[in-house]
Formats: C-alpha cells, sequence, structure tokens
C-alpha cells in the first residue's frame, strides 16, 4: 500500500468533505483598468494577470507581463496572494495560483478562500484539482455567442476538502511528478532541437546541391487570394460543417464558405509569428472560410505548395516581421520572402526526402514529440487519479 493510500485509511476512509465552490471561496471577477486613462498604468507595480501570462510563465504566477499603478485598482482592493484564477470566458480551461497580490483581467474568476477554508485547504491543492475545475469548465460552456462558463452551475460545483496529511501528500507527489516530468520533457525538447536542427542542414544541402535551384519571390510563384478573407465576429457565425481559419489553423465551424480549392495559408499577425510554437504555414483544401489573420496564397503545383509550407515554416520571418505590440507580416513584405524553386524532376526529389524527416520533427503522432505528447498524457492520467476522492456521505 503506497503513503497515500495509508493516509486515506487513516483520515478519510469513508471518503472527504464536499462543498460548493461558493461556500468554500468568495467569487470575484478580474477587470481591465481603462487603457485610455494613462495615469492607471504609468510606472505601475502591481502584477495584473492575462492568459498571456499563464502561457509564458504556467500556472503558477510571480509576475505579469504588464503592471497597473495604485489609481487603476478599484476601492484599492486586490486579490490576495494565493488566491486561484480560474478562465470563465474566452479561452476557457486554464488557470493559475496567484502568489502575490494582483489583479486579472475580466476572463477570469478568482476564487479565494472564505476565512473557514484557510487553514483547510493548502492554495497548491487547489491548484493542483483546478485542473479538474478546467475539464468541468470546459464541459459547461453556454452554446452560443461569446465563450462562457455556466456560473450558477461553477458556483455549486463540488470541490473536495480531504484532511491536511492527505493534501499535503498529493501536493508533494504531484510536485516531485512534475519536476521529474519538467526533466524529462526538457531532455526531449533538446533532443527535438538537435533533430530539427539536423532537419536544417539536411535541408539546406539538399537545396544547395541541386544545380537547377532559383530563388524566387512569393510574389512570383503564388498568387494572393486575401481579397476574399472575411472576418466574422464570433456571436454572429452560424454553425456549420465548413472550417473557419485563423493566423494558426481551425478555430471554429461555420456555414458557408470564402474560398474553394487548394491554398497555403501563412500567418499574418500574432504572437506566434515570432513564438513558432505552432506552424505559421499550414495547407487546406475544399471550401473553407478564412478570416484576416492568415494570407491566402495559390500555388498550383502541390509539390511546391509542399515544399514551401516545410521552408517556411523551418526558417525565421523575423526580417520580415513588423515591430510593435501585435507582430505583423504585411502583405507586401510577405510577398518579397524568397523561396527556393528547383526544376520538376529535382522538385518531386526534394519534397519526397524533406517530408520524410519533416514528419520525424513536427509531427505529433510521429518521432519524439509523440514521445514528449506520450509523457505528458502519463502524468496527466497520474494526476487525475491522485485527485479523485470519494464523498463522504452525510
Amino acid at each position: 500500500m503506497s503513503r497515500i493510500d495509508d493516509l486515506i485509511a487513516e483520515y478519510c476512509p469513508d471518503g472527504v468533505e464536499f462543498h460548493s465552490i461558493s461556500e468554500i471561496f468568495d467569487l470575484k471577477n478580474g477587470y481591465t483598468p481603462s487603457k485610455s486613462k494613462l495615469e492607471y498604468w504609468t510606472n505601475g507595480t502591481i502584477p495584473w494577470f492575462r492568459m498571456e501570462d499563464i502561457r509564458a510563465n504556467g500556472h503558477i504566477l510571480f509576475d505579469s507581463i504588464q503592471h497597473v499603478n495604485q489609481l487603476g485598482v478599484k476601492g484599492g482592493k486586490l486579490f490576495p496572494k494565493d488566491s486561484v484564477m480560474v478562465a470563465t470566458s474566452a479561452t476557457i480551461g486554464e488557470h493559475a495560483l496567484l502568489k502575490v497580490d494582483a489583479l486579472t483581467n475580466q476572463r477570469f474568476t478568482v476564487l479565494t478562500r472564505k476565512p473557514k477554508y484557510i487553514n483547510r485547504l493548502l492554495p497548491e491543492f487547489i491548484n493542483y484539482y483546478c485542473y479538474v475545475l478546467d475539464e468541468w469548465c470546459k464541459s459547461n460552456v453556454h452554446a452560443g455567442g461569446f465563450a462562457s462558463v455556466d456560473m450558477e452551475g461553477f458556483k455549486r460545483y463540488r470541490f473536495p476538502v480531504p484532511p491536511l496529511p492527505v493534501q499535503e501528500e498529493i501536493v508533494r507527489i504531484l510536485d516531485s511528478f512534475s519536476s521529474l516530468e519538467a526533466e524529462l520533457e526538457a531532455e526531449l525538447e533538446a533532443e527535438l532541437e538537435a533533430r530539427r536542427k539536423q532537419y536544417e542542414y539536411y535541408r539546406d544541402q539538399l537545396i544547395r546541391d541541386c544545380p537547377s535551384v532559383r530563388w524566387i519571390p512569393l510574389s512570383e510563384i503564388s498568387e494572393n487570394c486575401d481579397k476574399s478573407r472575411k472576418p466574422i465576429k464570433k456571436e454572429k457565425r452560424i454553425a456549420g460543417k465548413t472550417p473557419y481559419y485563423g493566423a494558426s489553423g481551425a478555430v471554429d465551424h461555420v456555414d458557408g464558405f470564402t474560398h474553394e480549392g487548394d491554398y497555403l495559408l501563412l500567418s499574418e499577425d500574432g504572437a506566434n509569428l515570432l513564438a513558432r510554437s505552432m506552424p505559421i504555414a499550414y495547407q487546406i483544401s475544399g471550401r473553407n472560410w478564412i478570416n484576416n489573420h492568415a494570407h491566402v496564397l495559390r500555388i498550383e503545383n502541390a509539390n511546391l505548395r509542399q515544399l514551401v509550407e516545410m521552408y517556411l515554416n523551418s526558417i525565421s520571418l523575423e526580417p520580415y516581421i513588423t515591430k510593435g505590440a501585435q507582430p505583423k507580416l504585411t502583405k507586401q513584405r510577405m510577398e518579397t520572402i524568397v523561396v527556393p524553386v528547383p526544376s520538376e524532376d529535382d522538385l518531386s526529389r526534394i519534397v519526397e526526402m524533406l517530408t520524410k524527416f519533416y514528419a520525424l520533427t513536427t509531427s505529433l503522432t510521429d518521432g519524439l514529440p509523440a514521445e514528449i505528447e506520450a509523457r505528458r498524457k502519463q502524468y496527466e492520467y497520474y494526476r487525475d487519479r491522485l485527485l479523485a476522492f470519494d464523498e463522504l456521505a452525510v
């Protein structure tokens, strides 16, 4: 029997207490101090957390990307340290533990322990259990319009309150798992980066040794179809079967279409242009709806379209991207990007060879990326098992 089994047998053999979220926590929404009032943001030292902070720093937050000053704080009150912010609108299914007094934006509902529960629930345990809460949130979203969680159901959600020794052991185990997982993932990421560099070397050698290669601007090998793009606000979209594409892939399905055929899409704006955590070039076919966050290129030759996709996804486009708060690849700059164009015979050979190697470094179903994904799922499986409790009968 494991240590956690021993503790459960000793402290809660018949189950653990569960109480509604509204009973355990004070719930308050975050907000955005007026951006038009510069005096709220000048020389700010108070963290103002957004989804971007979770993506940059994970699920335990000590500082934020943006800060406000005391003038921007409603009533002068901050969300206290050890509160947890849970995304209940827009990008649902994320949360983070605040390790400083702070503010959040309006996408988050902040959970602060009521006095009765301060000594009964560990902040770190709450943070881990919010992974379970995240899944409930994703499954309980109001249909249509702007994505938001059913807040009445959220308030009634049953949250466990295990004995403190059980919480402490769960936190210890999951902290150890997280640390080991991070080390293993770092090793795999390093190996993957080495494979990527190997791919780049192999790609460059294939192109360099091909006598038929010419370097041609995108504008000369593609037809720009941006004019047919049409963005639709989420609340005005009509649900359908057509993929609705943005900067890095499909974000919805709608009725109707803006484009029909085979295209290469290239991100026009967004942080991913620099971060490159997702592909910035990808192919689509058939009927599709494309918004104004992706350039639409028609390249008739399928092999050339494939080569351009792989090439753009493996080079830095930073020299072509405008600097500013929102990175942007304008149509004018995008069309000046030069790409390798071999003869038809050489093109087929190069694409076939690069495709095989490309899959090993980019596909989530092949090679190291799949191993990284498998380790994440294994960790999530054990975490969810540790956080599964029987409710004590009252």
